[in-house]
């Protein structure tokens, strides 16, 4: 199983490594940095359009360089008022060879509205650094490994996001 993933990032490599193993053999997986094409700081529609994007230009680097892919997958996390209140979501977007596409979301976590301005200004990994006088807060463990106390990494939410968004591919012609 042939898998190129959009970004350079040991976190969401590993996070989606651990996922694909889970329901299939032989699991190799090529990170490409291609770009999201929206804000350093996703918000609210950005995050999943983010996502898209990143396959979308994942898609055409592999046809340029004659890479092929059983799946072509990007994770994109970003801020989100659309509950009610300021959330971070992991989102992830996976599309197999025959261009079928899914989403899927990881585990969320609330952000205190007092923040939420800075990070808009400079992106959430540098409020976290600032916050947790740590400068190596973006990868590969992530933000969220401070805020609990050890026990979720960025790896944890993007194996969880793509777990869901694999939810599509694994169970036949039931789920689609």
């Amino acid at each position: 199983m042939n898998i190129l993933i959009g970004t350079k990032n040991k976190g969401k490599i590993e996070g989606a490594k651990k996922a694909f193993e889970r329901y299939f053999e032989d699991v190799t997986i090529e990170g490409i940095g291609v770009e999201s094409e929206v804000a350093d700081q996703p918000i609210n529609d950005e995050i999943l359009q983010g996502a898209q994007n990143r396959v979308k230009n994942l898609k055409k680097y592999a046809k340029e360089n004659n890479l092929e892919a059983d799946f072509f997958v990007a994770m994109e996390s970003g801020i989100t008022d659309k509950f009610g209140t300021w959330l971070n979501l992991t989102t992830v977007y996976i599309e197999n060879k025959d261009e079928e596409g899914a989403v899927g979301f990881g585990p969320a976590y609330p952000i205190p509205a007092r923040y939420i301005e800075e990070i808009k200004e400079k992106e959430l990994s540098y409020v976290l650094a600032r916050l947790f006088e740590n400068k190596e807060i973006k990868a590969p463990k992530g933000g969220i490994v401070q805020l609990t106390h050890g026990q979720v990494t960025r790896i944890d939410l993007a194996e969880q996001a793509f777990i869901m968004a694999l939810t599509h591919f694994i169970n036949g012609e039931i789920w689609k």
